[in-house]
């Protein structure tokens, strides 16, 4: 049987893949992004987000590469919400390069033209021939590792590396995490697997998670075994 926790080991980054719909930008966080030769890129892009679509009717795309340092909102708002009925880019500082948007707090972009697709059952690979890109500043990429250990986010849904949250760790890692005893509680986000370490019901009314920004009625308390 396959534990999907191996995925998590092989080498990841963390993106903001985007592009426009007429007038509108659009996007979604994504982490399978790669590049096949010296001037084409592939990402992969689940059926059910509105950016596949919008890619197969523009035929460009942009790739926003986040660093470590990146706002974690920008996660949650481009891998938590959809932009069929949401303005992802409402409150998000970006710019426009080649007609596509680009996170402004992000390391760097590139921009591409969909030269061809692979339709998969769940996905489609949209393989780009580099129009531009650069770096924008000297932070670290984040990693897939990263955004898992050290801002302890999760996939979303429709990321090929999904996993229900019950079987996110075996039940000997689940044991050892919540044996820890420097944290009498600990709280963990139903939306976006965030865990918060203390007593949440002593935050401010108006706390919200740090990852997807759902507020505190959102957290469950994770129980010691």
């Amino acid at each position: 049987m396959l534990n999907k926790m191996v995925l998590w080991d092989i080498s990841y980054g963390v993106y903001v893949v985007g592009s426009m719909n007429e007038d509108k930008p659009c996007g979604c966080t994504a982490n399978c992004v790669v590049q096949i030769t010296n001037n084409t890129i592939a990402a992969s892009i689940n059926h059910s987000n509105y950016t596949n679509e919008v890619i197969k009717k523009n035929g460009k795309f942009s790739v926003s590469i986040l660093s470590e340092n990146t706002d974690p909102n920008i996660i949650s708002t481009f891998g938590f919400s959809s932009g069929r009925d949401t303005d992802k880019f409402k409150n998000i500082e970006y710019k426009m390069f080649d007609n596509l948007p680009v996170i402004s707090n992000s390391k760097g972009y590139i921009t591409l033209k969909t030269v061809e697709t692979t339709e998969l059952d769940t996905h489609t690979i949209f393989i780009g021939e580099i129009i531009n890109g650069d770096i924008f500043n000297n932070d670290a990429p984040m990693t897939y590792k990263y955004y898992h250990d050290v801002i302890k986010g999760r996939a979303p849904k429709a990321a090929p590396t999904y996993i229900e949250p019950e079987k996110t760790v075996c039940d000997e890692v689940k044991k050892a995490v919540l044996k820890n005893e420097n944290s009498k509680k600990k709280y963990r986000c139903k939306v976006c697997g965030y865990i918060y370490e203390g007593d949440i019901t002593l935050e401010a009314p108006n706390y919200t998670c740090p990852v997807c920004k759902k507020p505190a009625s959102f957290f469950e308390e994770i129980a010691y075994a």
